[in-house]
């Protein structure tokens, strides 16, 4: 009867729940970062190059003497 009980109060506790709740969603945002970091990172990639390789071909106005 003592296990019964038990079984019962275990079953009608919802303390862990929020916790639960909180874990998903930061799987959720974590998984959503990564997808939207996939996505974009390789466009960066390639705005980056042609950033450095527009900027290396001018001048600066600075002669060496």
């Amino acid at each position: 009867m003592k296990l019964l009980n038990l079984f019962k109060t275990f079953k009608s506790d919802e303390s862990g729940a929020v916790t639960v709740d909180w874990v998903v969603l930061t799987a959720a945002i974590v998984g959503l970062g990564m997808v939207v970091m996939t996505t974009v990172g390789g466009g960066i990639t390639g705005l980056g190059d042609s950033i450095v390789t527009d900027l290396g071909s001018r001048s600066s106005g600075y002669e060496n003497q």
